[in-house]
């Protein structure tokens, strides 16, 4: 099994920035992804960005270009730097570990909140 806990949510003012954290605990050899997602309220969870376990990163089309998924592996982190945040940016951010090998689970994280203010 894996726990993750993200940090590094807050409150930021338009065009600011954030780093949001997903530290990794457990069996974290297993795990073969990471990704970011949000959800803003009355939306549908949206993915925002991945990385898997060879280091090949996607994104979401809104975001492209202004937030970066990056590891530390020696600390089991996965990070997620925000840039030019927008209002619509506003969501609560969760983070997702793909785990296994012939049998695949999903772990999440408990989230956290980001609001970008106008």
């Amino acid at each position: 099994q894996v726990q993750l806990v993200e940090s590094g949510g807050g409150l930021v003012q338009a065009r600011g920035s954030l780093r949001l954290s997903c530290a990794a605990s457990g069996s974290t050899f297993s795990i073969n992804a990471i990704g970011w997602y949000r959800q803003a309220p009355g939306k549908q969870r949206e993915l925002v960005a991945g990385i898997s376990r060879g280091g090949s990163t996607k994104y979401g089309d809104s975001v492209k270009g202004r937030f970066s998924i990056s590891r530390d592996n020696a600390k089991n982190t996965v990070y997620l730097q925000m840039n030019s945040l927008k209002p619509e940016d506003t969501a609560v951010y969760y983070c997702k570990a793909e785990w296994g090998g012939l049998a695949q689970y999903d772990y999440w994280g408990q989230g956290t909140q980001v609001t970008v203010s106008s």
